[in-house]
């Protein structure tokens, strides 16, 4: 029964924009972003790809493969760059922004979006890497699903994207390549199954889409409230062994 609420609760999460009082079709921001509800199939799909793993035999069996394959002749050759490239998109990002090349926000609420998707990818990653027990593959514990450091590197590369993308495509292409990067160094170095990296590639993409929903939602500016339009939030909870969602409405 644990391991079905988690389940349900990571799924659940990357639906929680659909709480918008206005066309969930498209789910408008009141800044220069818009997302459409539409864009959180792809993380969905991937997540689900990853829960599935963890009871498929098939896909279970893949895992290993892959991890043959991608694993260095010498084990004892690792590669400690994921532990920083995790977070080059959302440095670059911020960086870009502070030295005048402006995105989609200031550096004041970028920062703040950015906090907002660190808090929500924690949120998610944190209990459910208790409530799965996947064993990594070199056995040093049982955290491996989803991938913590994918997680963080494909959000920051999420945020990247959005805040760059109305100046170029190639930018946030950019930051997808080093959070891939940093999904494949996770396999390399033996800490994560090839499962877990999607899962986690899911998580952080939606991780950061949820985080504008929120910014969204708490800095609303004059022309939300002459609409008088509210925002629903779904958010993930875990206290003392028990996990579930907790639900607000702000107008």
């Amino acid at each position: 029964m644990k391991k079905a609420a988690f389940l349900i609760t990571v799924l659940m999460i990357i639906f929680s924009g659909v709480g918008f009082s206005q066309d969930s079709s498209e789910l408008l921001i009141n800044t220069p972003t818009k997302i459409k509800a539409t864009t959180f199939i792809i993380p969905a799909g991937f997540i689900g790809y990853g829960v599935l793993a963890l009871h498929n035999h098939s896909l279970l069996t893949l895992n290993t493969k892959i991890q043959r394959h991608v694993l260095p002749g010498n084990l004892a050759n690792k590669n400690h760059v994921d532990n920083y490239l995790q977070f080059a998109p959302g440095v670059i990002a911020l960086g870009m922004n502070g030295a005048g090349i402006k995105g989609a926000h200031s550096l004041k609420d970028a920062s703040i979006i950015y906090l907002f998707s660190n808090v929500v990818l924690n949120a998610i990653v944190i209990p459910t890497k208790h409530f799965s027990h996947e064993l990594r593959p070199d056995g040093s514990a049982y955290s491996s699903f989803p991938s913590g450091h994918t997680t963080e590197a494909f959000a920051s590369a999420e945020f990247l994207r959005m805040e760059y993308r109305n100046i170029s495509p190639l930018i946030g292409w950019a930051g997808y390549a080093m959070a891939g990067m940093t999904g494949y160094l996770r396999m390399y170095n033996n800490k994560h199954w090839f499962s877990d990296v999607v899962a986690g590639a899911g998580v952080g993409i939606a991780s950061t889409k949820l985080a504008y929903l929120i910014y969204s939602g708490v800095f609303k500016n004059e022309k939300t409230n002459k609409d008088k339009k509210s925002i629903g939030l779904i958010a993930p909870f875990y206290h003392q062994g028990n996990i579930g969602l907790a639900y607000s409405k702000i107008f």
